[in-house]
Formats: structure tokens, sequence, C-alpha cells
């Protein structure tokens, strides 16, 4: 399944439990950062994808970065929206 579909996916699992999210818990969500060593593994594999010397093990994992970060990007979607509701929008 492509990350566009997982994303979907989880998009609508979450879609009925989004207005239930507790405030401290939306915005602990919109904190969460990759540290530095991370970051730059994740940068690092990213040119080396663009560049196209990237190898199947590296884009392997580079790949799983990119899993996760569509999952955390569609989490923090949810808490913006949470944290906008809670405030009377």
């Amino acid at each position: 399944m492509s990350v566009l579909g997982q994303t979907r996916i989880l998009e609508r699992v979450l879609d009925p439990s989004g207005h239930a999210m507790p405030a401290d818990v939306a915005r602990w969500l919109l904190e969460l950062r990759a540290d530095s060593v991370l970051q730059a593994r994740f940068d690092e594999l990213a040119d080396k994808n663009t560049e196209g010397i990237i190898t199947d093990e590296e884009l392997t994992e580079y790949d799983e970065y990119l899993q996760a970060a569509s999952v955390i990007a569609v989490l923090q979607a949810k808490a913006r929206s949470v944290l906008f509701n809670t405030n009377g929008h």
C-alpha cells in the first residue's frame, strides 16, 4: 500500500476521534520533532535520493522515514484542528 493510501486510511480512522482529543495531547503532538541526528540522516538520504545515488537499503530506510513523517503529519493536522475548534473557531 502506498504512503498516500496509508495516510488516507489514518485520516478516516482519526476523523471521528479527532474531536475527542484532549488539548494537552494536541499540543504535545504539535511539538513532536526529529532530533538532530535523525534529521541529519533523513536529510542525507533525501540528498542521495535526489542525486540518484541512494542504495536499495538506504531507499528502504528513507521510505520508512517518509511513512513515519506522513503519519505524524496527519496526527499533527488533527491536533491543529482540535486546538482551532477548542478556541471557539
